[in-house]
């Protein structure tokens, strides 16, 4: 069984290691397409993940640019034979898709399938993805696609087998890799939830403790002014030390993306996931930012998801661009949408209403700016600066 320049077990146990790396579930699933693409000589590859509501809750493909994936739209739907792979849990080898009854067409940007191999994921009884190849390659001939599968050039029963082997071990890794991000969020919620609870026993004893002494000032001030004045400097004390508390809790609650991935990629992700999510267009361009202190790395994705939250659910906008740019020794945060803006002399209105008070807040608590530029009709500008290290 020869599969170009990498053939047999090597090749194999190249995609098994491969696969066995990484315990994000995007990232194996993003092997998984790669490896099975490359290991069968095909034009394009994908594996969806389905969902409870007829969809896909994840669908990643391998030989489709990015800007062809944009254009193709909205993730497919659960019909067809992707369908067919995940309710009956069977193998789907064809040499002509588009001659299949159960074919249903595809958007005007997609790509032309012909031959085609598909198999489901399977966890037990339980079906966890689909995998399939299109347009099997030929070494000979340069690796362009097959011209007529009719004549015997399409994926074989070799394919089918080999795809297998390869989806059996899909199931293990993309298995695995959901326990761990499950194991994840669980320590995530139980360390939020011990921080809460030493949060409230902590600031809750300082502030009940100052709740006295403020009423024992209050009652010493008109008869004994020089004891009010001693406990109102101990209200002083306790409420910095209560102030102290939070920030202590704030620094221990800091996202644990930025810690792992950096604000850039941070913000990538979100705006890709954001992207997906709604109909207007959002997009992101990060350049030569250099890591920041922690207080404004977070200030930042707080402001970036702020302002990207009142675009996509209260402007209307059909584009969001979001820039992350250096400036000096620090950074400025771009957010522009072309929705439907606002008067920004309403103030008070405006700022209650689109979060703007709570933003600038945490501009000014980072050491930062925040601008905001907006006229009705004309879309809204919001732009953070940081100073840096």
């Amino acid at each position: 069984m020869s599969h170009g320049p990498r053939s047999g077990l090597a090749a194999v146990s190249s995609a098994l290691l491969a696969m066995s790396r990484h315990l994000e579930v995007r990232d194996v699933l993003k092997t998984i397409v790669a490896s099975a693409r490359e290991l069968l000589d095909a034009e394009h590859a994908a594996l969806g993940v389905p969902d409870d509501h007829g969809g896909f809750a994840q669908f990643v493909v391998d030989g489709v640019s990015e800007e062809q994936w944009k254009a193709i739209g909205p993730l497919p739907r659960q019909h067809g034979i992707l369908a067919a792979m995940l309710h009956e849990a069977r193998a789907e080898r064809l040499a002509d898709v588009r001659k299949d009854p159960r074919f249903e067409g595809w958007p005007k940007a997609h790509p032309d399938l012909v031959d085609f191999l598909g198999l489901p994921i399977r966890d037990g009884d339980e079906v966890i993805g689909a995998l399939f190849l299109a347009n099997k390659l030929r070494p000979e001939a340069g690796h362009a696609p097959c011209p007529d599968p009719d004549g015997g050039c399409g994926f074989t029963q070799d394919d089918e087998e080999l795809l297998g082997i390869l989806a059996q071990h899909a199931a293990i890794a993309l298995t695995n890799a959901r326990l761990y991000e499950r194991s994840r969020e669980l320590t995530i919620a139980e360390e939020r939830s011990r921080l809460a609870h030493e949060l409230h026993d902590a600031v809750s004893q300082k502030l009940f403790s100052l709740r006295l002494t403020a009423q024992a000032a209050a009652r010493l001030v008109d008869r004994d002014p020089s004891r009010a004045k001693g406990e109102l400097q101990q209200v002083a004390v306790l409420a910095a030390e209560a102030a102290d508390e939070l920030r202590a809790a704030v620094v221990e609650l800091r996202p644990a993306a930025l810690d792992e991935d950096g604000l850039v990629a941070t913000l990538r992700t979100q705006i890709q996931v954001l992207d997906r999510a709604h109909s207007a267009r959002v997009t992101f361009a990060g350049h030569g930012v250099k890591a920041l202190p922690a207080s404004q790395e977070e200030a930042l994705l707080r402001v970036a998801q702020e302002a990207l939250h009142n675009a996509l659910r209260h402007s209307g906008a059909d584009h969001v661009d979001v820039t992350l740019d250096r400036r000096g020794g620090g950074a400025v945060l771009r957010v522009t949408d072309d929705g439907s803006g606002f008067d920004t002399r309403a103030v008070r209105h405006a700022g209650r209403h689109l979060g703007l008070v709570s933003m600038r807040d945490r501009a000014s608590g980072a050491g930062g700016t925040l601008t905001v530029e907006s006229v009705p009709g004309k879309g809204t500008v919001i732009e953070m600066e940081v100073p840096g290290g």
